[in-house]
This record gives C-alpha cells, sequence and structure tokens, in this order.
C-alpha cells in the first residue's frame, strides 16, 4: 500500500490501484516464478495498473520510470536488510524516530503511520500545509542521516 501511495499521492485511488494488483496477481498466481521475489512481482503490477489508471485519466505520471526504478532499488535494499536481520533496519528507525523533534515526529506519525494527506495532517496539526510539506522533508533528512550514522557504526 505503501508503494501504492507513493505513487498516486492519494489513498482511495492507492487502495484501489492495490486491489486492481491483487485480483490479477490471484489470476496470473500460476504464471509467477518463485525462484522470484514476491514484493518485486507485486510491486510490478501494481506499477502497470498505476500506469493504466493514468493513461484512463490522462493524467500526467508524476513519478518518472527513473524516480521508479530508484524506489525500486531502495525497497529491494530495506526488504534485504530486514530480512537478513544485519541492519534491524525498523529497529532503528524508531530510535531515530524518537530522536526526532516532536514538531517533525508529529508530522511523519500522521502522514507515514496514520496515513493522512497533507491536507489532513495540516489540519490536525493546525498548521498550513506548506509548514507541513517543510517539517516531514526535514524529517525525512534527519531520519536519512540517522540511519545512516547509525549503519555506518555497525559496519
Amino acid at each position: 500500500m505503501v508503494y501504492a501511495r507513493a505513487l498516486v499521492f492519494d489513498e482511495s485511488t492507492a487502495a484501489d490501484l492495490v486491489q486492481d494488483a491483487f485480483v490479477a496477481a490471484w489470476k496470473s498466481l500460476g504464471r509467477f516464478d518463485v525462484t522470484r521475489d514476491f514484493g518485486t512481482w507485486m510491486r510490478g503490477i501494481i506499477r502497470n495498473k498505476w500506469k493504466d489508471h493514468c493513461r484512463k485519466t490522462g493524467r500526467n505520471r508524476e513519478v518518472t520510470d527513473a524516480d521508479l526504478e530508484i524506489m525500486e532499488a531502495e525497497l529491494i535494499q530495506w526488504e534485504e536488510a530486514r530480512q537478513d536481520g544485519k541492519g534491524q533496519v525498523f529497529d532503528r528507525l524508531e530510535i531515530c524516530m524518537k530522536r526526532l523533534p516532536e514538531t517533525l515526529a508529529a508530522a511523519v506519525k500522521a502522514f507515514y503511520y496514520d496515513g493522512l494527506d497533507g491536507e489532513g495532517v495540516a489540519k490536525n496539526l493546525e498548521v498550513n500545509a506548506a509548514t507541513v510539506r517543510k517539517r516531514l522533508e526535514r524529517a525525512r533528512c534527519a531520519l536519512r542521516e540517522c540511519l545512516d550514522q547509525d549503519h555506518a557504526q555497525t559496519a
């Protein structure tokens, strides 16, 4: 769902894409190569459903193919770190979240954990949408730096 939400920036449309992708996956499950990663396969189906959605609605894709390749590479890296137990990424992410200033942490929790859109977060935090965007940008940078530092120390 997070992947679809990153593509369309809308909870309802993302849910529709994921539902359509699961139906398509179920119908073609017999053709799934079990030697491949299931998550990568599902993201590919979601990506194709998103492209169909863009064509049908006449919307320009806000995310380029290059962006998709970067997202896929980063997702694979995160999944590998989580599965091999070496990175313990989500444990480290939780520690890094606790290090964020409350204003940034509240924006991250509302947007990523609670699934609110930018306007919903702004209303919830009683700030304007531009402030939410800036807080999320700063939080992502701070979290990335924290994770990179922790990773460098454990490597």
